[in-house]
């Protein structure tokens, strides 16, 4: 494919992909559109199953300097009004909030209801059930309150009422907690209660099961490669996968249980951790177009900043709502960062930029629809409530396929690397490594040699092959050379290297020999494999074999001075009459 066309290629799948995330990015607002308000009692029947409470709430802000007493709140009730912004969040604040909500019980309901909260990391929550008739029942729920202190040991705050049929009811609930104020409040029978928790639980567990595979999986790929990019997807993965945990209440039900440090810190660390990761998986992955340019060390500061107010969270030197600004500022700073290089690597028909764009199309989206709920700007919707999370996992996924184009490309230009290197150290004709690779390799067994264990360089010239060459012509001698090259081979051990030093001298390289009388029969025996005659392209061609060789362990030369020395001997062997084997010796040579 060519590189226009295969720039059209990325830039289609870019903007398909592009049309299918803004379709379903306007699908997930638009499902969260806004809650209608009622103003009168909520009406409870069986028959509905999951009724709504927003739109029958009404609210008070709690702004004494001491807490309020729920007979004060009760008091007060003619103050209370509807809550403004959107539905099920009240946003970020800093005070307690107390709320009322007027139940009216269908005549032929059975009474039993749920009262779920339906967000999990709610620090406190005192609710007050006011039934004409009896006494007032108190319960007490959120994330500070012990498991086993809790009414309804669920994955968000919840409490199972009993409500007399056809009566009317009141309940009063005062909220603190030290982040956002998400309140998706809704009744339900235990029925559709329990289906509900039953459903999310098997969501959850899909998707952080996926999550925490593919965290696996790219510890396992660095543990193979060493590619810090792998370290850099882990750590967005895990931190993206623990947001979740934590957000929807499983950290506390199955991993750290009553341990409030945790329940306090972990989503906060692990979103501003997640940010992190972006930055520097980010940076990884598009640092090879300028690895030293502005938007390279941004990322990095940026991820360094994310770092430093991480420690500050986790020592209780910021609030968690210097964290929440933060996070809607600095966690969009990779996909605003990383902008322009992907839209370079678009335009040359990369499709790592396509696949990138996408990706942070999502994140950017997902990102901004959690700090939208979190500010109280966006409803809190199922679909909103999970916008990051589905947003995480796509993005994961498609990070996935970002890290197996750019290792492909990478392990691409290293084989054509290797390619040109194996090119340049190889003569054409007959195959062999030529002159200019062998001191590395030969570098490289001098090391391992030993006295008994020493290394022998047989330097070969042939006998007879100007002849040859001058009365068949060079196709001839060409054929000669390669034959000549297979039967050398043929008669040394698998290991042992054979190659071409140029023209028609060859060489041989020995290791492993224990003595002087190895490396004489060994070059001995190449001199006989030569009786033969050789078929050339047709022709029979007869050469014979002077050999030259030198006998050395670790630390008796270097390889340049070990080829002259055996070159030296093989020269000595040709001016005493050819046909024979000589042994040089360093100490004569040097």
């Amino acid at each position: 494919m060519s590189g226009r066309r295969r720039q059209a290629t990325s830039q289609r799948r870019f903007w398909s992909a592009l049309a299918l995330w803004l379709t379903l990015a306007l699908g997930c607002v638009g499902w969260a559109g806004a809650q209608p308000v009622s103003g009168g009692a909520l009406q409870l029947r069986d028959a509905v199953g999951r009724i709504d409470a927003w739109p029958a709430l009404r609210m008070l802000p709690d702004t004494a300097p001491t807490a309020t007493t729920a007979e004060a709140a009760w008091a007060q009730i003619d103050r209370f009004v509807a809550p403004s912004g959107a539905a099920g969040t009240l946003g970020l604040r800093r005070d307690a909030v107390w709320l009322h909500l007027p139940l009216q019980v269908a005549p032929d309901s059975e009474g039993r209801w749920v009262l779920d909260l339906g967000y999990a990391v709610l620090n406190r929550v005192d609710v007050w059930l006011q039934v004409p008739g009896r006494a007032p029942q108190h319960w007490v729920i959120g994330n500070e309150v012990p498991r086993a202190d809790r009414p309804l040991d669920s994955r968000t705050p919840a409490v199972v009422l009993d409500l007399p049929a056809g009566s009317s009811a009141a309940l009063l609930l005062r909220v603190r907690s030290a982040g956002a104020l998400i309140l998706p409040m809704a009744l339900s029978t235990p029925t559709v209660f329990h289906r509900q928790a039953l459903d999310e639980q098997v969501l959850q567990g899909l998707l952080s099961g996926l999550g925490l595979f593919l965290v696996l999986y790219s510890l396992s790929q660095w543990w193979s490669v060493r590619d810090g990019m792998f370290l850099r997807y882990a750590l967005l993965t895990f931190s993206s996968v623990m947001f979740s945990v934590a957000q929807f209440g499983h950290g506390a039900m199955y991993l750290w249980g009553d341990l409030q440090w945790f329940e306090r810190h972990v989503p906060g660390l692990s979103a501003l951790l997640a940010s992190t990761g972006s930055c520097l998986f980010v940076q990884a992955v598009l640092a090879d177009d300028r690895p030293r340019g502005w938007i390279s060390r941004a990322l990095q500061g940026c991820a360094a900043l994310l770092v430093a107010t991480a420690l500050a969270f986790s020592v209780g030197l910021i609030h968690v709502h210097v964290v929440s600004a933060i996070i809607g500022t600095l966690g969009l700073a990779p996909a605003l960062l990383g902008l322009p290089g992907a839209l370079r690597r678009l335009r040359r028909g990369d499709a790592v930029g396509g696949y990138f764009l996408v990706a942070w199309v999502g994140y950017f989206f997902s990102t901004w629809v959690m700090v939208q709920v979190i500010q109280g700007r966006l409803p809190a919707t199922w679909s909103t409530l999970h916008a990051f999370q589905f947003g995480a996992t796509l993005d994961m996924l498609i990070f996935l396929r970002v890290i197996s184009l750019r290792l492909a490309s990478v392990h691409a230009a290293a084989q054509e690397r290797d390619t040109l290197r194996s090119m340049a150290h190889t003569d054409p004709l007959t195959g062999l490594p030529n002159r200019r690779g062998l001191p590395e390799q030969i570098e490289q067994r001098l090391r391992d040699a030993r006295a008994d264990r020493q290394l022998a360089l047989v330097v070969l010239d042939l006998d007879g092959f100007k002849a040859v060459n001058d009365r068949h012509g060079h196709a001839v001698g060409d054929a000669l050379l390669i034959a000549v090259a297979a039967r050398l081979q043929a008669n040394v051990r698998e290991h042992d290297l054979v190659a071409r030093m140029g023209g028609d001298e060859f060489l041989v390289v020995a290791d492993g020999l224990r003595n002087e009388e190895q490396a004489q029969a060994l070059a001995e025996h190449l001199l006989q494999a030569f009786a033969a005659p050789f078929d050339a392209a047709g022709h029979r061609c007869q050469v014979g074999l002077t050999a030259g060789y030198v006998l050395a362990a670790a630390g008796s030369g270097d390889a340049q001075a070990l080829l002259r020395a055996a070159d030296g001997a093989m020269f000595e062997g040709k001016r005493a009459g050819k046909g024979r084997v000589l042994r040089a010796t360093l100490a004569t040579n040097a």
